[in-house]
């Protein structure tokens, strides 16, 4: 989770919504992103997303089976769904989007055979995106 986290330290320095991810596999990242919609201009463009494809990209295939997927939010909807699509062994969480989460959702959205962990790093992540919030405020 502390890779992710300064993944989210990347996104955080470029303006962006300070949210990373890295993907393991067999003990070793495969994967690092931050999110990039601004950067890209894509709202498609976030953490989970970007380290799906490299992840994919990296093992020459499109299902994840024995990967974990570590981010520092709460993975959306839309995440959630590729997550469930690559068909992740495990995700691990920090902190709860309480706005945007897929447990929002009552109907399991992740691969059924996904393990979830959350709280992972919860008040470091949580922190940071207040305080990207708080300086685009002012």
């Amino acid at each position: 989770m502390q890779e992710a986290y300064k993944q989210a330290l990347l996104a955080y320095q470029d303006k962006e919504i300070p949210v990373g991810a890295v993907v393991v596999c067999r003990n070793k990242i495969i994967a690092r992103a931050y999110n990039q919609t601004e950067k890209l201009h894509d709202v498609t463009a976030h953490a989970e997303m970007l380290a799906i494809t490299a992840a994919a990209n990296h093992l020459h295939a499109k299902y994840l089976t024995q990967c974990t997927l570590y981010v520092t939010l709460e993975p959306c909807l839309m995440c959630a769904g590729a997550l469930a699509w690559a068909q992740l062994d495990r995700v691990v969480f920090g902190a709860k989007d309480a706005k945007r989460g897929f447990s929002l959702v009552p109907s399991k959205i992740l691969h059924p055979k996904t393990k979830i962990t959350s709280g992972i790093m919860a008040q470091e992540s949580e922190a940071l995106l207040q305080q990207f919030f708080r300086n685009l405020r002012n």
